[in-house]
Parts: structure tokens; C-alpha cells; sequence
């Protein structure tokens, strides 16, 4: 392996460090508000930040397999367990955000307002596409599509970022108490087809794949 690939190996496993890192505040933020002011859409972006931050764990620990010269045999198996992780999270993401929104919509409970809440989701909007970015630039620097699918994934977070925030937004400033489960079930579609995306790609890894 050249050093120049492995130091790009290295800056790749450091964002995805930084990015376990933030999910980690994510997940404290948004459950504890989420469950606080009883926002199912904030409680289901909070699920959705533990399965970033165990896609980013597993990305650091192939990328750290990688860096140390294991064999490709074993950079291919560590693959292939990360995106079936990955799948068996994101499927367990959509139950529960399903049983949530449902939830909501038989109690009809109105969500009050957390400043927490939309403070992290705030922040959110700038940190998520910078993270974005570099998973995708050292992805193909390193030409890794596993690097890349985590950026894009890490996308369709910001996405549902702003679903939340419009969703919270209507809650509060129009009364509309079903706009809350409304933007949690607007996860739903992007979380599925990541699981389903994660699963097939799983299946499909070869010897001869680069990881």
C-alpha cells in the first residue's frame, strides 16, 4: 500500500471519528428533548442519528483494518458486516418510527417546543454537509464505495434535518398538531431504502471488489 493511500485511509477514518463524535450529541440532544416535549418527529431524527453513528463506527473500524495492511480477504469481510449492520439498524429505525408516528396520530398529542431541539437541528443544517463532504471526497480518493454510500447516507440525514424542522415549525406556529407525526413518517421512505440498499450491496460483495 502507498503512503499516500494510506494517509488518505487515515483523514477518512478522522472524519468518520468526527462524525460518531457528533451523532453521539445528536442522540443525547434530540432524545432528551424529543421525549421531554413528546416530538415524535424529533425522537425518530434521534434514531435515525444512532444508526449514523453506528454506520460511522463501523466505518472506523474498516478503515483502521484497512490502514494497518489486513488482508484484502479481511477488509472484504469487515465490509460486508458493516452494510449488513447498517441494514439490520436501518430496518429497526423504520419499526420504530413507524410505532411512534402511529402513536401520535391515535393520541393526537401535541408536541410543545424544545429550543434544544431545534438548536441541534440547527446546527445540524452546516455540520452534516461538511461531513458529508469529506466522506465523499476520501471515498474516492481512496476509491472506496463504502466511504462514499456513508456520505450520501449522511445527505439524506440533512434531508430529513430539514422535514423536522418544518414539521416542528408547523406545530408551533400553526397549530397543526399532525405535522409533527407527518415528518417522522417522511423519514420513513429514505430510512427503508437504505436498508434495503445496505442489505443488497452486503450480499453482494466479492473477493474481488474493491472495498
Amino acid at each position: 500500500m502507498s503512503d499516500e493511500r494510506k494517509e488518505h485511509l487515515r483523514k477518512g477514518r478522522y472524519v468518520e471519528v468526527a462524525s460518531l463524535l457528533y451523532n453521539i450529541a445528536e442522540i443525547v440532544v434530540s432524545l432528551t428533548a424529543g421525549f421531554a416535549t413528546g416530538s415524535s418527529a424529533l425522537v425518530s431524527w434521534g434514531v435515525d442519528s444512532i444508526v449514523e453513528g453506528n454506520s460511522a463506527a463501523f466505518m472506523i473500524w474498516r478503515l483502521r483494518g484497512e490502514e494497518k495492511g489486513i488482508s484484502q480477504r479481511e477488509v472484504l469481510k469487515r465490509k460486508k458486516i458493516a452494510l449488513g449492520v447498517l441494514s439490520g439498524a436501518f430496518s429497526i429505525a423504520v419499526i420504530f418510527i413507524l410505532y411512534e408516528a402511529i402513536s401520535k396520530f391515535i393520541s393526537q398529542e401535541t408536541a410543545s417546543m424544545s429550543w434544544w431541539g431545534i438548536g441541534i437541528l440547527l446546527v445540524s443544517l452546516v455540520v452534516n454537509p461538511l461531513l458529508a463532504w469529506g466522506k465523499y471526497h476520501y471515498g474516492k480518493k481512496t476509491d472506496s464505495p463504502t466511504l462514499k454510500y456513508d456520505a450520501i447516507d449522511t445527505m439524506i440525514c440533512e434531508y430529513q434535518t430539514i422535514v423536522v424542522l418544518i414539521g416542528i415549525g408547523l406545530v408551533q406556529w400553526q397549530g397543526w398538531w399532525w405535522a409533527d407525526p407527518v415528518a417522522a413518517l417522511l423519514i420513513v421512505p429514505y430510512v427503508a431504502w437504505e436498508a434495503f440498499n445496505a442489505g443488497r450491496d452486503a450480499r453482494k460483495v466479492q473477493t474481488d471488489e474493491p472495498a
